[in-house]
């Protein structure tokens, strides 16, 4: 049971009474979009993206649960103006835990200022969160991207059935 309580922590929930959605690790790895249509075609990136959002919760019993969730937020590049600067984003998912396993996948679209987007999925493969590059438009159409997430709540919950959360992204990318 402490490793699927472990699993749910990284993927977007916290066992109390209920699950209850304190951060969706995967949230903010969807952003990462630029700021400026003359961004080099490859290169580093650094930025710190927040969300809120709402859940919906199934605890059918200590070893059941299910929850789906909604979320928007926005990212700040460091140094302001770099990739990811300005980016808004919005996702969707569903996690569960059945009788010890546990699993969930998330769907992400996020927008840069000059509105090129980028869709994102994630989901589990053994105890790791895996992040593809569905698709793109304009400057991201083909983009590729790997990195780091570092977690930097979570924070606390200010109304039942919403999560707010923060993170640091880094990492390379590379335009086609």
């Amino acid at each position: 049971m402490r490793k699927v309580i472990r699993l749910l922590m990284v993927f977007g929930m916290r066992k109390t009474s209920q699950f209850v959605p304190i951060a969706v690790f995967v949230a903010a790895t969807a952003v990462g979009s630029a700021v400026a249509a003359d961004i080099p075609k490859e290169g580093t990136y650094d930025f710190t993206s927040c969300w809120s959002g709402v859940s919906s919760v199934i605890a059918f019993s200590k070893t059941h649960s299910a929850i789906s969730y909604e979320f928007t937020g926005a990212s700040r590049s460091n140094p302001p103006g770099g990739l990811g600067h300005k980016n808004t984003f919005r996702c969707v998912g569903v996690n569960y835990s059945f009788g010890g396993k546990a699993g969930g996948t998330t769907v992400c679209e996020a927008v840069d200022p000059e509105g090129d987007k980028r869709l994102t999925y994630f989901f589990f493969q053994g105890v790791n969160v895996v992040r593809e590059q569905i698709a793109g438009t304009g400057k991201y159409d083909g983009m590729t991207m790997s990195g780091a997430v570092q977690p930097l709540g979570p924070f606390p919950v200010i109304k039942a059935g919403t999560f707010q959360d923060c993170n640091d992204q880094t990492g390379t990318y590379k335009l086609k």
